[in-house]
């Protein structure tokens, strides 16, 4: 492959501008295993691999950009989630982070629940053959429509958002003759986010019924009083990209003595309490995660803490991990058009994607790292941003990391850990084509989710 020669950016030498990277990594063709996902490796002629096939393999095969997941790394996941919690627990797979067919029947397959949030993700969840009793359904404003669907297919939960839901899921249920077992989503007034959280003045959000002023508590009564629904606990979600359990210890608190009121209100003391998801993975070097038996044992550890203080039994947990699962399992792998540097900035490397299948880059100012995979190099590091071929300056993938120097078009980059809410927000801004889902396995690559064509965008247009 041919290197085309370009004025020099900022080396590692150099007086670098502000930005939201560390030092250049001593050596740039070593993969970060706690970023990549476990089966990705670099063969005897520098090319990555996933499950034993070449990117470079993959890329003839089925074209860039493409999303590529690790299917024996997400089942690993599922399974080390599962074993946990275990048989007295609930693992709820949260399928916003990702969906497809394919995903479901592997869920089925390791033992995990899943969560929906819309009508179209709990039909891709039946379809794909998952019993209904292992679907909870959540949402701040299910249709009447979407709610009959659910109750019609036996969801195993529908978790309430509103005074308004309750009284819809009940009507509902009512209507067909069933009894629909729920949970009522409570804003405990705690927000958490990778390592910080905030305890006070949350209650400001579209999500759940506040326990300050009393609406969560109203929430219960009015659940109770209604034939159609069998209120079996309190759900609870604090935010996302969570390190460490600080925050859930303060949920767990706060969501144990509603529980405690009610049981002294109303005599019933509810089996079940869902702590939610948010649990963070690493994007960069710089993040570390817990695993998953550290979180299940300081979750376990947590509840049965406040419920002997309060004087209640230990009721079942459920958590909600998505990105946690399939996050860490995919990368989105990237052919360079274009090298711009920039005299004392960096340097602008232009991929044949973007914003369209990343947009978490310009909504979150999330942070991600990149990887030179069809070759090696011993070039120095230059600074770099990698950015999309679309009509937007917001159009990052990467704000800022070290490339080799000499990368150049042609060249095949990688962004890790881009499993998770990637091809669930892509779009198709400036009518670009979402890219194909492909799971490796063993040596063995299949398309799960095919890349768009120009005729699937002209379908929809009826004009």
């Amino acid at each position: 492959m041919s290197r085309s020669a370009h004025p020099a950016g900022p080396r590692h030498a150099d007086v670098l501008p502000e930005g939201h990277y560390s030092a250049p990594p001593a050596d740039l063709n070593r993969l970060d295993e706690k970023v990549w996902s476990r089966t990705v490796a670099r063969d005897a002629d520098g090319v990555v691999t996933v499950g034993g096939i070449p990117v470079t393999t993959l890329a003839e095969e089925f074209g860039t950009p493409a999303y590529f997941l690790d299917e024996a790394d997400f089942r690993a996941r599922c399974r080390a989630w599962a074993e946990a919690f275990g048989e007295d627990a609930d693992v709820f797979y949260a399928g916003k982070a990702f969906l497809s067919r394919a995903v479901v029947r592997w869920l089925k397959e390791e033992g995990l629940n899943l969560d929906v949030c819309s009508g179209g993700e709990l039909t891709t969840a039946l379809q794909a053959g998952m019993p209904a009793e292992r679907i909870a359904f959540h949402g701040n404003n299910k249709s009447t429509h979407e709610i009959e669907r659910a109750v019609e297919a036996g969801v195993g939960r529908i978790v309430l958002d509103s005074f308004q839901e309750i009284v819809r899921v009940a009507h509902v249920a009512q209507s067909l003759g069933k009894r629909q077992k729920v949970q009522i989503r409570v804003t405990v007034g705690v927000e958490a986010h990778t390592h910080e959280f905030i305890a006070t003045a949350h209650e400001d959000q579209k999500f759940g019924l506040a326990l300050a002023g009393g609406q969560a508590a109203e929430a219960v009564r009015r659940a109770l009083r209604l034939d159609g629904l069998e209120l079996i606990g309190i759900h609870s979600h604090i935010g996302s990209q969570i390190f460490d359990t600080s925050g859930f210890e303060v949920a767990a608190h706060r969501v144990v003595g509603l529980l405690k009121q009610v049981r002294d209100e109303h005599g019933v003391e509810l089996p079940e309490i869902d702590l939610g998801g948010g649990l963070g993975i690493a994007y960069t070097s710089d993040d570390d995660p817990r695993e998953p038996h550290e979180i299940a044992k300081a979750l376990r550890d947590i509840v049965t803490r406040e419920c002997e203080a309060a004087g209640l039994r230990t009721p079942r947990i459920s958590v909600e991990p998505g990105r946690a699962i399939v996050g860490p399992t995919a990368f989105t792998l990237y052919e360079v058009g274009t090298v711009k540097p920039l005299a004392g900035l960096r340097t602008y490397v232009s991929v044949d994607g973007g914003m369209s299948d990343n947009i978490r880059t310009a909504l979150y100012d999330a942070e991600y790292s990149v990887a030179l995979v069809s070759r090696t190099s011993d070039a120095e590091p230059m600074l770099s941003r990698v950015v999309g071929k679309h009509c937007e300056s917001g159009d990052i993938v990467v704000k800022d990391a070290f490339l080799p120097s000499d990368v150049a078009p042609g060249d095949l980059i990688a962004v890790p850990a881009t499993g998770a809410y990637c091809r669930s927000m892509a779009s198709n801004y400036n009518h670009v084509l979402r890219p194909p889902v492909v799971a490796v396995r063993d040596g063995e690559a299949r398309v799960i989710v095919r890349r768009e064509t120009e005729e699937d965008l002209l379908r929809l247009d009826v004009g």
